[in-house]
């Protein structure tokens, strides 16, 4: 079978294939594991022109006007000269593009989106979701009950289209844990870990403020917190000033990607406090390393967790339950979650498994 896979948003900032690709790693490995049994081909908007090829897959990057993306013939041309069986677009949020896919392509092509966090539209923007949908063959979510949103907020038509997929997976692996906490220094008995910007949706704030009640009750834990942005930085400092457990949280702050791999397998826990995720790439990555994630019980996080079989979920923005799942850890047979992780993630969550779903999906389209 033959895989396109495109979309039509330009990434001005990147100028590079190589650069583009590292970037796309948790989704772009996917692709690549499709290429064991597919011809896969990937087509890219950034600042650059040409033909790249990467474990398999044949990458274009193609410019487009401004116009043009809107209203993308040329696009259209060259994916129907491919010959796909199935197109892949990323993204929900370009149902007009999407209109002209399938008015290019006709209706023996495959049409798949892929959602990537994005929410529905409401207005006239809704009524072209729904319009859209008529011209798509599957639609694919992190979990069925997102999926299910749509189709209730009217903006697509048939929850029969609907598929349960992970959004992305991770290139990370355990190693000795040892070695791990010697690189970064995470010395604590116990190591919790948030990874995640800082800001009202992830809600750090009731994560470090149910953090600090249950270091009274176990002195030896630690919360290391990395992140990309801080818009409530100086909330969790303020927080942390005059607060006798202050010490149980640590601000570590920006880390380059290549370096958590070091911090997920220094951590036994990965904790969120999101209310809204479209997938969870951190908790992911994670997982992959046999962290054991202390989540909300949004939608996408009860997937990624085979419904709080393999961590604990909490509601979002409860600081007792929290605590409460927080304490739970401690009559926790950590060693033994921990290999339940790692094997629902090969089973569900790994590139192998999300391309095999694909497979699947695409066969039955």
């Amino acid at each position: 079978m033959k895989f396109i896979f495109a979309g039509y948003v330009f990434t001005r900032e990147f100028n590079r294939p190589e650069q583009w690709l590292n970037r796309i790693k948790m989704y772009n490995g996917i692709l690549e594991s499709l290429t064991k049994n597919n011809e896969v081909v990937s087509i890219q908007q950034i600042d650059y022109e040409g033909e790249h090829v990467k474990d398999g897959v044949k990458h274009y990057f193609k410019k487009f006007s401004k116009a043009g993306r809107y209203f993308p013939g040329k696009l259209h041309y060259f994916i129907k000269k491919q010959k796909p069986d199935v197109v892949v677009v990323q993204g929900l949020h370009q149902p007009l593009q999407v209109i002209q896919l399938r008015m290019a392509l006709g209706s023996k092509t495959g049409i798949i989106l892929h959602h990537h966090g994005e929410r529905p539209f409401n207005g006239l923007k809704k009524y072209l979701q729904l319009w859209a949908s008529r011209h798509v063959d599957g639609y694919l979510f992190a979990s069925h009950e997102i999926g299910k949103e749509w189709v209730a907020n009217g903006n697509i038509s048939d929850r029969k289209r609907i598929y349960e997929v992970m959004e992305v997976s991770s290139a990370f692996y355990p190693i000795d844990k040892t070695t791990a906490k010697q690189k970064t220094g995470a010395d604590a008995q116990t190591v919790f870990l948030w990874v995640g910007r800082l800001n009202e949706n992830k809600d750090p704030l009731c994560v470090v403020n149910a953090f600090l009640q249950y270091a009274d009750m176990n002195t030896q834990a630690r919360l290391y917190m990395i992140y990309q942005t801080e818009e409530l930085l100086p909330d969790i400092q303020q927080l942390l000033a005059g607060h006798p457990n202050k010490n149980a949280v640590v601000l570590i702050g920006q880390v380059p990607n290549d370096e958590l791999l070091y911090w997920y397998n220094s951590a036994d826990f990965i904790v969120s406090g999101s209310h809204y995720e479209g997938s969870g790439t951190a908790v992911a990555e994670a997982m992959s390393c046999g962290c054991i994630p202390i989540l909300t019980n949004i939608p996408s996080f009860k997937m990624i967790t085979d419904n709080g079989q393999c961590g604990i979920l909490y509601q979002a923005g409860n600081q007792a339950a929290l605590v409460a799942a927080l304490k739970q850890t401690g009559q926790m047979n950590i060693a033994a979650r921990s290999k339940k992780c790692l094997s629902y993630f090969k089973a569900k969550l790994s590139f192998d498994a999300i391309a095999r779903e694909f497979e699947t999906i695409a066969a039955a389209l």
